[in-house]
């Protein structure tokens, strides 16, 4: 989705952003959208981790009974 934005895409973005909330609000919003993110990103890792450690418990009773 981001990819598709282009260089003047972005200035407009950027542009309309300082307008809306101000250069010094800016900063507290893009450092909480930041920690917002690397939050999102550790708990779908500890999801994935979960789902790791059920497939293997199934794949090893399965294996065990044969």
């Amino acid at each position: 989705m981001i990819s598709n934005i282009g260089g003047p895409g972005l200035i407009l973005i950027v542009t309309l952003a300082l307008i809306v909330f101000g250069p010094k609000k800016l900063p507290e919003i893009g450092r909480a959208m930041g920690q917002s993110l690397k939050e999102f990103k550790k708990s779908t890792k500890g999801l994935i981790g979960d789902e790791k450690e059920y497939v293997m418990e199934i794949e090893k009773s399965i294996f065990d009974k044969k």
